[in-house]
């Protein structure tokens, strides 16, 4: 890292999303309701399921956790694009064309919605029409690309293939998919929350759902929060990103966290337009987005298994580095991480949590495409709710029949985790660690594991690194200053709060977790 680079990482990560927009909160949930719909989860697929269901009329009400929209939606890169990668030829080769053909027109559509809900409420969200491009600088990944191109033009894309693009690099091969977008998604959908509750939808916030029992009255629903008030419903979405409800569904099986890192730069140079991607690891995304602090291009990229990665400001650098290569550098204003949830075949799970739990749904991993996976999902759901069927449902189906494409990933991820679980165990730890200010690292307390970290005023602050989900031990993020689980992904601040779940329960320095407990229990 450059002594320039180090002076940008002076402050702490910081979300331009975040940065330039205002909260509005809504308050917690204080006594019991009823509703037709309960959506756990005010992220963006939650606002947007609640837009759907409010149109037809549903009575429903959104639960959060903490605040809307802050958590992954108010740290992406807000590419509103069907390019997803390598995806067609892939979904296609492994699994069937029709799937790849529901996927197409599914991400499709969402793209053309978001148009259409802007121009419905006249939300200004810098939404403007960007093209899509994925190179490569390697020859290995030449015919791919020739081979995505050929397929999404046949699924109705409008994709080309090409030799240059508009940014300086001596590429091998790329592809462009014209009419994809990019907007502000905290600008949309704050007004969009906004627009739905005048419209009678509830939200409630600093509600975390700790459980859900399907013995209320009727075949109802009832979920109760950590604050002892319950939600009775009808059906149920569970929109929380990572599932913080696991029983039926076995989900931590199959899904696995992702982080990823974004810095925003100023330049010297005058940027050509487009959003950007790599075919090939190390993976690099690029995209610009206006401001009043004039144009900032988002670098993105570095992704690795949430708890699992280097030292965590590492990441950080390599984008810098990056960027430094690529353009003149006037300026790092914003940096900022998130997490995503990745699916065993790399297709999302919308649909039925199982298929035998009817009236309660689930939307996850959508793989770091969000912003239309969250868009076709809540289009499908309420498909799904209202009518009982969606022209997207199979490709989307979380019980799907792909065991075939994805057997070899089931045993690599279970095999991780499993592996985590019991390194974190047995790592040897120094019994009396010399902590620097804003420095945390795992230690030796009372012959048990312990977490510690020493703020600027000097105060030590130690936790349980004991994830209060499932068992596994965290690992000290320096980044972000929070302790990470490498198994399923839950984040826990330095003081032991829960930023991110599966968990459901804060670090106890008093209490550890049975891991074999839990599973006989189902608590998980």
């Amino acid at each position: 890292m450059t002594k320039k680079t180090e002076e940008y990482f002076t402050k702490p990560p910081q979300s331009y999303w975040m940065d330039s927009t205002t909260n509005i909160d809504y308050s917690a949930l204080d006594k019991d309701i009823k509703v037709d719909v309960a959506i756990v989860g005010g992220g963006i697929t939650g606002i947007l399921c609640a837009y759907w269901l409010n149109k037809k009329g549903v009575k429903t009400a959104i639960i959060e956790a903490d605040r809307i929209l802050q958590g992954t939606t108010g740290h992406t890169t807000a590419k509103i694009t069907s390019q997803h990668g390598l995806i067609y030829n892939k979904v296609q080769k492994q699994i069937s064309e029709e799937f790849a053909k529901q996927y197409a027109d599914a991400n499709q559509t969402a793209i053309q919605m978001y148009e259409s809900i802007a121009k419905e409420y006249n939300i200004e969200c810098d939404l403007v029409s960007q093209s899509a491009y994925i190179y490569t600088l390697e020859d290995k990944y030449v015919d791919d690309i020739a081979n995505e191109a050929n397929i999404a033009s046949s699924l109705g894309i409008k994709a080309t293939y090409l030799d240059k693009i508009p940014l300086p690099f001596n590429i091998k091969a790329a592809v462009r998919f014209d009419n994809q977008a990019q907007f502000h998604p905290r600008k949309f959908l704050l007004a969009l929350a906004g627009k739905i509750t005048d419209n009678g939808v509830q939200i409630f916030e600093q509600s975390r759902i700790v459980d859900i029992e399907d013995n209320g009255d009727n075949g109802d629903y009832v979920l109760m929060t950590g604050r002892g008030t319950k939600v009775t419903a009808q059906r149920v979405i569970i929109a929380s990103h990572y599932p913080f409800y696991n029983k039926h569904g076995m989900y931590f099986t199959r899904i696995y966290p992702e982080r990823s890192y974004v810095v925003a730069i100023r330049m010297n140079e005058n940027y050509p337009g487009g959003m950007y991607i790599t075919a090939e690891e190390p993976g690099r995304s690029i995209r610009s987005q206006t401001s009043d602090q004039g144009e900032l291009i988002f670098v993105g990229g570095e992704h690795h298994k949430t708890g699992q990665g280097a030292d965590t400001i590492k990441h950080y650098e390599a984008l810098a580095d990056f960027a430094e290569q690529t353009f003149t550098v006037e300026d790092i204003p914003y940096r900022w991480s998130t997490q995503d949830c990745m699916t065993l075949d790399g297709l999302p799970y919308v649909g039925q949590f199982t298929s035998n739990t009817p009236g309660l749904y689930i939307a996850t991993g959508f793989a770091k495409w969000g912003m239309t996976n969250s868009m076709a999902s809540s289009m499908i759901l309420s498909d799904l709710i209202i009518d009982g069927k969606s022209p997207w449902q199979d490709v989307y189906n979380p019980s799907r029949e792909t065991i075939g494409a994805s057997a070899k990933n089931f045993v690599v991820e279970n095999l991780n985790v499993a592996n985590k679980l019991i390194e974190g165990k047995l790592s040897l730890l120094p019994k009396n660690a010399d902590i620097g200010p804003n420095e945390g690292k795992a230690i030796e307390a009372d012959g048990q594991r312990a977490g510690a970290y020493k703020d600027e005023q000097g105060t030590l602050h130690i936790v349980n690194t004991t994830c209060t989900h499932m068992g596994c031990e965290l690992n000290w993020n320096s980044a972000e200053k929070s302790w990470d689980c490498p198994c399923h992904g839950s984040r826990f601040t330095y003081e032991g709060d829960v930023i991110e779940g599966p968990a459901l329960k804060p670090l106890d320095i008093h209490n550890d977790v049975n891991t074999i407990e839990k599973l006989i229990k189902d608590d998980y």
